[in-house]
């Protein structure tokens, strides 16, 4: 009994001693570690890297950018299910223990000494993953583990149980470059918080061990598995029924890869406003939690979208089928599994779906699209398909399917205005459509191409193209000012002009149509786009003066030709140049300047920036104070004249095309307007714009009439050979340009016998995009301003009409004018007079 009781005694002797060691290496041990011990404090405000969100003005989705996804939530607004589910699978004990798991540390340690030093996963609380994921790296040390449980004992006293267990819901990977549960909620099931089962809640605890080996969509049967553990966790803990648990348990796994919901259809634009962000905000935009709201009108946005992508098809379908995108020999017996083989490397394009036909007939093919999808393509399907000869020639209508399509194509098919499915092919031709607000220059709809993943190139600011006849008014605007009137008269006949660099040493330009019809009033020149008529009226203000005077439109003189070619439109401009051009026309007389970004919040909905653009603001009462007249606009940046010059070149960010990031007014309310320079007159103006609504009342733009509004006017515009063709038009609400050809300059060619002009390949998507935009809205045009009178003219003479004139119409002229007319018409009639006298 002694000796019990003496090894007893020295058995609590050596206990005691090894605690006080115990005790005394944690001392030593902290009073090492402490000083490199993190502030745990800044937890407190610690801020997620949240991905730069863009939204267009009426707050619909366009983009974000960042390589994570996270959703910050509050812990208050996660599900109970939720937290009970994480709990049951990573720390059920989270709400009762100081930090760290005396339990857990003694398995782990255990697990090392029967290991033979195996340092396994396990043993740490929440708490200490926290501590970890924000203030340590991974690796498997001691000495980590130690600094682990010390940071997690200051969290434990200087933050909240709630506060620890938000940080660790927001703050782990979960898998797909999900960071945090709203994000995987999303991304897995498509679904919030508040929206998911117990089965699914369980599902995303259960990604939190391992996330790339245990996750709904890479591993289904181990996620199965680890789900089904938390499940019975979560019954142990009595979180969950019984009956709660039969029913979860029995849930199958219906996690799909769910891509953030994109609402509106605008890449180029979310590019270009990426761009500007960065060169405003820096790197740190795309992980600060920052939201863009720019100038675009989603409905807007997808009218352009469609418009575009219709006539670049409908152009397409007239020059013919060129075949399948590829062909493959198809065995006998081809399952699903070999026909998803051949369309890995396809993907749907601007809704052309790929397909591979597996069956065909004189009456119908059958294509395969998925293993839940195909369609069926009678001859009304493929009718369109002529076959292509050239740019200008096609063969005849197809008589039979099997004449189009043969076992084993890989071909695009898409649906119609009814549903149905029908061939289709992509577009080798591109376009682009620029629509800006006249007031103010706000980008209302911007698309850059066919297809933003087939190129990212953006034609609307990037492309440097021929604007042909669409640049005459600038032209005439030009000769208005230095008195001509729209009645003016100015011969249509061949003209010669010496040139070295043309064969024979002579440029001699013509009208589209060859034909020439002699002396021509100003107002009709325009309406039926007269070529000759437009290089005799620069010749007479002279090419130096016209090109300082299209700079007033805001293009850079190193973009104008220093020839008479200028007066056919040889410049180098860009969709969203001619839009800034025209809104000139539209707006009164002001060059405004096109932006994108309205506003930029921070995560927690400040502004951090607020648009202050150059506004035309004709009614302000800054405005009514000018005294000075219209002129010349004040020297652009080194930057954006350059950009102008070449508009794929940008020195900047800020400066994209011809669109800039306007001054900041956020900490600012009460700046006062900025004006946009006044650089034409408004009677100028006025009767520019009435000649371009001629051009569409009676002209080459005359099918827009259909659209039922008389607040409409544009312009047509084609090249040489067809290399491009345009249309460009405003109302007094939006001032929009659109631009057909090829990347390469390649012809257009002629479909029908008929030119690929302006009003057969652009007005159409002019025509679908503005009819879409005004839809609801009242007509808005100018109205005469004083200073303009209308005359009675003879329509020969373009003079004041003498008595007993039949050949006569209205016409509009500056007051100043019109003595000058009729002595000019006195003197007409006074030579008639004399004319007769010597003939009798």
């Amino acid at each position: 009994m002694r000796i019990f009781k003496r090894l007893l005694r020295w058995a609590l002797i050596l206990a005691f001693s090894g605690l006080l060691l115990g005790v005394a290496a944690i001392g030593v041990a902290y009073w090492l570690i402490a000083p490199r011990l993190p502030n745990v404090d800044e937890l407190k405000d610690y801020r997620m890297q949240v991905p730069l969100r863009v939204e267009s003005a009426d707050g619909k989705l366009i983009a974000t950018f960042g390589e994570t996804r996270r959703i910050p939530v509050d812990i208050g607004k996660v599900p109970d299910r939720l937290k009970h589910a994480v709990l049951s699978a990573e720390d059920a004990d989270f709400y009762s223990h100081p930090g760290f798991d005396w339990h857990g540390i003694a398995r782990a340690a255990w697990h090392v000494i029967i290991s033979g030093g195996d340092k396994g996963s396990g043993g740490s609380t929440i708490t200490q993953q926290v501590a970890r994921n924000f203030f340590l790296s991974p690796e498997k040390l001691y000495s980590r583990k130690l600094t682990e449980i010390f940071i997690a004992v200051r969290m434990e006293n200087e933050l909240t149980k709630d506060q620890i267990l938000g940080l660790y819901l927001n703050k782990m990977f979960l898998g797909h470059r999900s960071y945090g549960v709203a994000a995987a909620a999303e991304y897995y099931y498509g679904k919030t918080l508040d929206q998911l089962t117990i089965a699914e809640c369980a599902a995303i605890a259960s990604t939190f061990q391992l996330p790339s080996a245990v996750n709904p969509i890479n591993h289904p049967a181990r996620m199965l598995a680890r789900r089904n553990w938390v499940l019975g966790q979560m019954l142990e803990h009595r979180y969950i029924s019984k009956a709660e648990y039969a029913q979860a348990i029995k849930e199958p796994n219906g996690a799909f890869a769910h891509e953030q919901p994109i609402e509106v259809d605008a890449p180029y634009l979310a590019e270009m406003v990426r761009r500007q962000v960065l060169d405003r905000l820096g790197n740190n935009a795309l992980t600060d939690g920052y939201v863009v709201k720019t100038t675009l009108q989603s409905a807007r946005q997808t009218a352009a979208v469609d418009a575009l992508r219709d006539g670049l098809v409908a152009y397409d379908r007239r020059h013919g089928w060129r075949g399948p995108e590829a062909h493959s020999d198809l065995p006998g017996g081809a399952d699903t599994a070999a026909l998803d083989n051949l369309l890995a490397g396809y993907s749907s394009v601007s809704g052309l779906q790929p397909g591979v036909v597996t069956a065909v007939s004189p009456t119908a093919a059958t294509v395969y699209l998925s293993s839940h999808d195909s369609a069926t393509l009678d001859l009304a399907a493929v009718g369109w398909a002529r076959p292509f000869i050239s740019d200008s020639r096609v063969g005849a209508p197809p008589r039979r399917v099997d004449s189009v399509l043969r076992r084993g194509d890989i071909i695009r098919v898409s649906r119609n205005d009814k549903g149905a499915w029908e061939l289709a092919q992509i577009p080798k031709v591109q376009g682009a459509l620029t629509s800006v607000d006249p007031e103010d220059g706000a980008i209302q709809a911007l698309v850059g191409g066919f297809s933003f993943a087939q190129s990212k190139f953006n034609r609307a600011v990037m492309a440097a193209r021929q604007p042909g006849s669409s640049f005459k008014p600038y032209i005439y605007s030009a000769a208005f000012d230095r008195g001509f009137t729209p009645a003016s008269i100015v011969n249509d006949a061949p003209l010669a002009l010496p040139d070295p660099s043309k064969p024979g040493g002579l440029w001699t330009p013509s009208n589209d149509d060859g034909k020439f019809d002699g002396p021509i009033r100003l107002r009709e020149a325009l309406v039926q786009s007269k070529n000759l008529v437009s290089v005799r009226l620069l010749d007479a203000i002279g090419v130096r003066y016209a090109r300082e005077y299209a700079t007033r439109f805001g293009f850079s003189l190193d973009a104008l030709p220093p020839n008479l070619s200028m007066a056919l439109g040889t410049a180098s401009v860009s969709p969203m140049g001619m839009a800034r051009g025209y809104a000139v026309f539209a707006n009164g007389g002001y060059l405004v300047k096109p932006y994108f970004i309205r506003e930029i919040d921070d995560r927690d909905g400040k502004p951090v920036y607020l648009a202050n653009p150059a506004r035309a603001c004709r009614s302000c009462q800054e405005r009514l104070l000018e005294t000075s007249p219209p002129g010349p606009p004040p020297a652009e940046s080194a930057t954006a004249a350059s950009t102008a010059a070449d508009p794929a070149a940008s020195g900047s960010a800020a400066v994209v095309g011809d669109a800039i990031l306007p001054s900041d007014t956020h900490d600012n309310a009460q700046a006062p307007p900025v004006l946009a320079p006044h650089v034409i007159g408004i009677r100028n103006d006025y009767l520019v714009t009435s000649l371009m609504k001629d051009v569409i009342l009676r002209g080459t733009g005359a099918a827009a009439r259909a659209l039922g509004r008389e607040d409409l006017a544009g312009k047509t515009g084609s090249t040489n050979d067809h290399r491009d063709a345009w249309f460009v038009g405003f109302n007094g609400d939006l001032s929009t340009a659109v631009w057909v050809g090829f990347d390469d300059f390649s012809s257009l060619g002629r479909s029908n016998g008929v030119g690929e002009f302006g009003a057969q390949a652009a007005l159409p998507i002019w025509m679908e995009y503005m009819g879409s935009a005004l839809k609801g809205l009242p007509e808005n045009m100018l109205s005469m301003p004083p200073g303009i009178s209308t005359l009675i003219i003879d329509r020969s003479t373009g003079l004041p009409a003498p008595a007993g004139d039949t050949n006569t119409m209205p016409e509009m002229f500056k007051v100043e004018d019109l003595d000058k007319l009729r002595k000019q018409a006195a003197q007409q009639q006074e030579q008639d007079k004399q004319h007769a006298y010597d003939i009798f």
